[in-house]
């Protein structure tokens, strides 16, 4: 697992790096080498810096740069600030780099290289001239762009941005920042580096999944075992409306073989025939509906469905009516399995007392995108795109749920531990992506003990973004659906296996 820090936590870090004996000039002479030793340099090179300690960065570089008889020529969008960055813009000045004011009418269209060292990554706001012209001046060029610590313009913590700087290449120092991945971030990051310089980090840190993590995870079958080995597990949903959500959540989680010993797709009456056709490893459970294709409430029909079932996937097209919020305020009270609960589930427990969480009897996974995480937090969006971590972190913890909040860069925390899934296509945004996903870690919830829960989820989500990375490398961003993302589940999973042996 890779550490990824929030931008106070690598500033508490950076200040006990200094108590410790390390000055925070020479911190800066070795972020200034790591972007040295990140690069192939060639042609001509400016950076462009800033009047606090990113400028302070590039000052230091372009030192290095000069005693390895490349001539970098510095434009200074503001004079330097900050004491370390004032020391090195003096350095440069006595090794003969040259140093200009980045002026609107300056020309960049004909360096090479071009190093952003104008904002780090406790930028927050809006960008206003005369740094809103550098970043556009930089954007206009064709030349490979490397940004120091975080691209200008991105907020470290959250990834979003009204303009920033488009990068080839962005040398993260220290370590990786939490808006490295979040929001906008992968629309500005080209390739992504980190440099060591050499700092102790003081709090726990996020992780970032890598495959090593997940491989580890699919534990091997063994020859003596049967389908109840492997679990069986349940999904409610489907309505007349959105039928298909269920098709999908039912194809990911058994016929592309997540693993899973049994499945039971659980649909209102009328939906029999219209599910039918898609089933052949799953079994069908029905339960009692008004005639118009959304399930009615039946407390003895749940707890036969609930029975001998490790996991339960509720809420996929299922439709929001008063019997959606009994059939979860049921299966919290007396299921004894893990829960996941998305889509109009979600939507049904944002209506109810969330305090049946705390009270819940079976292991609780929520899986929200941005806009029913607004209705379960009752924090507007905006606000949780501005702290995505600390809120799905917070609500984790006081309502004892694995929490899996949706974006571009999966958030997966238990309130204590906080983990990112990074796998995933542009592709995937379209409706019917996150069924998907619900049947997959379903089926991980269920199939063994040895997992716990938040493994098994961001084992899910790992796995349902490697998929449709591999779909739509075999068709593209625009025609690859959901149903091509169910066929690559099995390739994903291969690969996986693969890298384990």
């Amino acid at each position: 697992m890779i550490k990824i820090v929030s931008i106070e936590n690598m500033r508490k870090s950076d200040a006990f790096t200094i108590e410790s004996g390390v000055s925070s000039r020479e911190l800066m002479l070795r972020a200034g080498k790591g972007i040295y030793d990140s690069v192939e340099w060639w042609g001509d090179i400016a950076i462009i810096c800033g009047k606090g300690n990113n400028g302070g960065d590039g000052y230091a570089l372009a030192t290095l740069l000069k005693e390895s008889s490349f001539e970098p020529h510095v434009f200074m969008v503001e004079e330097p600030a900050t004491p370390d960055a004032i020391y090195y813009y003096e350095e440069c000045k006595k090794a003969g780099v040259k140093i200009t004011l980045l002026e609107r009418g300056t020309p960049l269209r004909k360096y090479n290289v071009i190093v952003d060292c104008i904002f780090g990554t406790g930028f927050k706001g809006a960008v206003l001239d005369p740094y809103k012209t550098a970043i556009e001046k930089i954007n206009n060029t064709r030349a490979y762009v490397v940004s120091a610590d975080i691209n200008s313009g991105l907020n470290g913590d959250s990834g979003l941005c009204d303009i920033a700087v488009y990068s080839n290449l962005t040398v993260a120092i220290g370590e990786y920042k939490s808006g490295h991945y979040l929001a906008q971030a992968k629309d500005y990051i080209g390739e992504l580096k980190r440099c060591d310089i050499g700092i102790e980090i003081q709090d726990k840190p996020y992780y970032l999944i890598e495959k090593s993590d997940t491989s580890s995870l699919l534990f091997k079958r063994m020859h003596y075992s049967h389908k109840g080995t492997y679990g069986y597990m349940a999904l409610i949903g489907g309505s007349t409306e959105y039928s298909g959500a269920i098709k999908l959540a039912n194809l990911s989680a058994s016929a592309v073989s997540c693993g899973a010993g049994v499945v039971k797709l659980a649909v209102a009456e009328t939906l029999a025939r219209a599910v039918a056709p898609y089933l052949l490893e799953s079994t069908l459970y029905t339960l009692e509906d008004y005639g118009s294709g959304h399930i009615r409430f039946n407390s003895g029909e749940l707890e036969l469905l609930c029975r001998h079932t490790r996991a339960i996937g509720v809420g996929m097209g299922i439709g929001h009516t008063d019997d959606t919020e009994k059939i979860v305020e049921y299966l919290l009270k007396n299921y004894k399995g893990k829960l996941l609960i998305d889509a109009d589930g979600l939507n049904a427990l944002s209506f109810m007392d969330l305090s049946l969480l705390k009270k819940a009897k079976c292991k609780v996974v929520l899986t929200p995108h941005l806009k029913e995480m607004e209705r379960l937090c009752k924090k507007p969006a905006w606000e949780v795109e501005q702290n995505p971590v600390k809120v799905a972190k917070e609500f984790a913890k006081e309502y004892g749920v694995v929490l899996l909040l949706k974006g571009p860069t999966t958030i997966i925390t238990d309130g204590e531990e906080v983990y990112f899934s990074d796998t995933g296509s542009s592709a995937m945004a379209k409706g019917g992506s996150g069924d998907v996903l619900s049947g997959i870690i379903t089926a991980f919830l269920a199939t063994t003990e040895k997992r716990s829960a938040i493994q098994s989820t961001y084992l899910g989500a790992y796995v349902n973004g490697l998929a449709g990375e591999l779909a739509e490398i075999s068709h593209s961003q625009i025609t690859a659906t959901p149903r091509d993302t169910v066929k690559y589940v099995p390739l994903a999973i291969e690969e996986l296996l693969r890298s384990n042996l």
